[in-house]
């Protein structure tokens, strides 16, 4: 998954406004204790963390 993919995911289920604050200060144990930025800087996948979100945050089926 290319980040752009990944942003627009992120901004479709989150909104334009809070992904990127969703992104830099949501702290989840499944990434190691990382936030979405902290993680990706790390060298997680995209698809890794968008799997993350998807099962920390309930995304739905149709969005995955």
């Amino acid at each position: 998954m290319r980040l752009t993919v990944f942003w627009q995911r992120m901004a479709d289920h989150f909104g334009k406004g809070y992904a990127d604050t969703f992104a830099r200060d949501h702290v989840m144990s499944e990434l190691g204790g990382r936030t979405v930025h902290e993680a990706l800087d790390a060298g997680w996948e995209a698809k890794d963390v968008w799997r993350v979100v998807c099962t920390t945050m309930d995304v739905p089926d149709e969005r995955r």
